[in-house]
């Protein structure tokens, strides 16, 4: 694109982890971004924007509901690309229909809506997750490969109580038919569990993740996940805008590992952390998987390594105070 067209962007969420990345790459890709949270009197929730290179100059912020219908609309007016990232994760859910999935679902649908009235709107990337893809009922073990043409169940889903497996997974699916009948471009972003550098002064579920197996953890979990770097996940969300011929949805793993694989790169990196030295079960541990590159690679990103990651989470997690090291 040519320097000045389409760089009037929207991010919503912004105070989120990704969001709060995406927000940072976009300013100092010279963007002007109009960034959506819930409280801008909150200065938990924005000095940190504020701070961001770019921001006096480039950053807007507004207030907007994700459960108010009609409340993206003048933020999105006048936009080329929205990124929709705000969606809430966290795993102590009491009613999962109210916290969770009417946000994750209700929410990106008025966002949606708001776009479909926006005649600059160019593309929307919308932040989707590895939980909307992974979660069927074909097994995954080491040789399977996961991509983009897997999806979530979400049967299995509500049988096995994965409330936030299954909030990502309606509203994934909830945008791509609201898309498709509304004719707006759209692409997704799948990342798995994000690590790295926190940018925003409240703690985040994965990081949270990390940080409970260095503050006095007894045992790690019998799981395995995915785990990306929150700075790939921000790039991945920007190049999904500009690159033209990008299209559909982005896995973003760069390693399938175990917990206690997790714990074993924490103890090479800290000798000296306390760290949990057994599962919390004693079944078999939960078998790992691969993810596809292919398609990640064709936008551009090269994954930075999963131990840098664990690094850079825990460097941060001491200089924020969460980790009592």
């Amino acid at each position: 694109m040519s320097s000045s067209v389409g760089k009037v962007v929207c991010v919503t969420g912004a105070s989120g982890y990704i969001a709060s990345w995406i927000v940072k790459f976009l300013l100092r890709g010279g963007y002007t971004v109009k960034a959506t949270v819930r409280d801008p009197n909150d200065p938990k929730k924005i000095d940190h924007l504020l701070k961001l290179d770019g921001a006096k100059e480039r950053l807007q912020l507004f207030k907007a509901n994700l459960l108010e219908e009609g409340s993206f609309d003048s933020v999105v007016q006048g936009c080329y690309g929205v990124f929709h990232t705000a969606s809430p994760f966290y795993h102590d859910v009491k009613d999962p229909q109210a916290e969770l999935i009417d946000p994750a679902v209700k929410g990106t649908l008025n966002v949606l809506k708001s776009c479909a009235k926006s005649p600059s709107l160019k593309r929307v990337v919308l932040t989707s997750s590895m939980a909307a893809v992974a979660y069927n009922r074909n097994p995954r073990t080491p040789d399977v490969v996961v991509d983009e043409t897997w999806f979530t169940d979400p049967d299995l889903s509500r049988e096995s109580n994965m409330w936030y497996v299954l909030s990502k997974t309606l509203a994934e699916d909830a945008a791509w038919k609201f898309v498709k009948e509304n004719n707006i471009d759209m692409v997704t972003i799948n990342p798995a569990m994000v690590i790295g550098p926190l940018l925003q002064p409240v703690l985040n579920t994965s990081a949270a993740a990390i940080l409970s197996l260095i503050n006095g953890a007894e045992t790690f979990p019998n799981a395995a996940f995915g785990w990306v770097n929150v700075k790939d996940v921000a790039n991945a969300h920007i190049l999904a805008y500009e690159n033209a011929s990008a299209s559909g949805r982005h896995c973003l793993v760069e390693r399938v590992v175990h917990h206690s694989e997790i714990v074993k790169i924490l103890r090479e990196l800290y000798p000296s952390l306390q760290l949990p030295e057994k599962c919390a079960d004693d079944k078999p541990n939960v078998p790992v998987y691969q993810v596809s590159k292919e398609k990640v690679k064709s936008l551009g990103i090269e994954y930075i390594p999963l131990e840098v990651g664990i690094k850079e989470t825990v460097e941060s997690l001491k200089e924020k105070k969460f980790a009592k090291l």
